[in-house]
């Protein structure tokens, strides 16, 4: 016999506000809850310290040589203005790309092009296909670090045709690429056939403009000051990949961010483990660091955060990772910040079963509600626990479309993130509204929000990279050279 159904009834939720973004260092008033609507009516965060020391962006190229004349006619087209042709409730005219950045794009000299041939097979090197793409793109890089001072950020071209070759089970050309530019110190953006035939040009041109600008090292806005958020905060990000063959994996290579509270400062932290992986499966699917390592990753963060801020001590450090914190990560924790007041371990979980769908009235009787017509507002927060919330990142967001609804993606009824607090304490509110700040943070596409906030995303990106290039070493990175 069926159990009979039980009701029950959730806590009331809170709508927490669209965090604003900054667009000036020293004007609190040029704040807009829309990253590009903010760029073109206030400018850059960056304005006038990028401009002060180049009064233009130089973009080398590297790629096939009968496609020279596509990638110089779409670095050309980003100084053109375009009017918005999808997305027009959320994507404004994009005005081009000295008139946003105020500063010139123009192409770096000619030694700093450079051209392969149309087919793999006639790269020079030896081995497979693979090989000979590894070696090319090493080759093209460790050239144009003799031009270092000639260019600001290079665009490479992977055509489709080389598709079987750049990404396979054991080879990814992007992720390698990213590799060897760590290496070189050389800032990339990668590129494929559909950006010459892409018909949406004002998505595109806000997308790859804003791209090259982060990678030049500008800053196109920061995170405004949240209420509440205590002066002196700063957020780590957490994310593991096992680095080397799966089947035989021994160490957990462990990627940390650090960010200020405005969500600058960003850089990457490539940290060895150094005791081993006793169980494999088990770090697959909840993957985590001893006690000593934690310790040990935490403190070179620190040790960043300090260079960033004259010595100083953060007052609050905010850890962020996608698994749960286990005892000995804690205590980690613990150990290697044992000088800051207040520290939060935070479980930014994905994989939430939940979902919601807003009811408005319906005027009609016995049935007075009825399912509005986009979801949940982003911003929807509902506690669960004293330890855990959930709230939604994607939802409806009103504030930025000129139509009075905007859901991004417009797929599927959005599910929440469930944060968990493992240590540290006050409200679950301030957590919520930190990581709904942090979701506007990627620079790396023209959209209102990412699904992670930026903490984990990036520190993602970089994992992924680890695990995908082995030898990649355990230093640390300008978040820009993984973008």
């Amino acid at each position: 016999m069926a159990s009979p159904p039980q009701t029950s009834k959730l806590p009331p939720f809170t709508l927490l506000d669209e965090p604003q973004l900054s667009f000036s260092p020293s004007d609190s008033s040029q704040v807009d809850v829309h990253p590009l609507r903010g760029l073109v009516h206030y400018g850059p965060y960056s304005e006038g310290s990028f401009g002060g020391y180049t009064a233009k962006v130089r973009i080398a190229t590297v790629g096939p040589e009968s496609a020279f004349k596509h990638r110089g006619a779409l670095m050309a087209s980003l100084r053109n203005s375009y009017q918005p042709s999808d997305r027009s409730e959320y994507v404004p005219p994009y005005p081009g790309f000295e008139a946003l950045f105020r500063v010139k794009l123009c192409a770096a000299p000619g030694a700093a092009h450079i051209k392969w041939p149309d087919s793999l097979s006639q790269l020079p090197g030896e081995g497979d296909p693979q090989a000979r793409l590894f070696q090319a793109m090493d080759a093209a890089l460790r050239r144009l670090e003799t031009l270092r001072n000639e260019f600001d950020a290079v665009l490479v071209h992977f055509p489709d045709s080389w598709m079987p070759a750049t990404r396979t089970k054991i080879f990814d050309a992007h992720d390698a690429l990213k590799a060897l530019g760590a290496k070189y110190n050389i800032p990339t953006q990668v590129i494929n056939d559909r950006v010459f035939t892409f018909k949406y040009k004002a998505s595109l041109a806000w997308r790859l403009a804003t791209a090259l600008y982060v990678k030049a090292a500008g800053t196109p806005w920061k995170l405004a000051p949240l209420d509440g958020v205590p002066d002196d905060t700063a957020y780590i990000g957490l994310a593991y990949a096992l680095r080397g063959d799966q089947r035989d994996a021994h160490y957990v290579t462990c990627c940390s961010q650090v960010f200020d509270m405005d969500g600058g400062g960003m850089q990457f932290v490539a940290f060895e483990a150094r005791d081993p992986v006793v169980d494999v499966a088990e770090a697959r699917r909840n993957p985590f660091l001893t006690r000593d390592d934690m310790r040990a990753v935490l403190a070179r963060s620190l040790q960043l955060y300090q260079g960033r801020n004259g010595g100083n001590l953060p007052k609050r450090l905010v850890i962020h990772k996608t698994t749960a914190f286990r005892r000995e990560e804690i205590e980690g924790a613990f150990d290697a910040l044992s000088g800051v007041p207040e520290i939060e371990c935070i479980e930014v979980g994905v994989a939430s079963c939940w979902r919601g769908v807003w009811l408005i009235p319906s005027g009609r009787q016995p049935h007075p509600s009825k399912p509005a017509s986009y979801p949940v507002p982003r911003g929807t927060m509902v506690v669960r626990s004293g330890t855990s919330t959930l709230v939604w990142v994607a939802g409806n967001a009103p504030g930025v479309s000129n139509t009075g609804n905007y859901y991004q993606g417009k797929k599927s009824i959005p599910k929440p993130l469930q944060l968990v607090r493992h240590a540290g304490r006050g409200a679950l509110e301030l957590i919520a509204r930190e990581a709904l700040a942090l979701t506007k943070m990627d620079w790396n596409n023209d959209a209102l929000y990412d699904p992670l906030p930026v903490s984990i995303r990036y520190s993602q990106r970089l994992a992924r990279t680890i695990a995908n290039v082995p030898d990649l070493p355990g230093n640390v990175y300008p978040y820009r050279l993984f973008m």
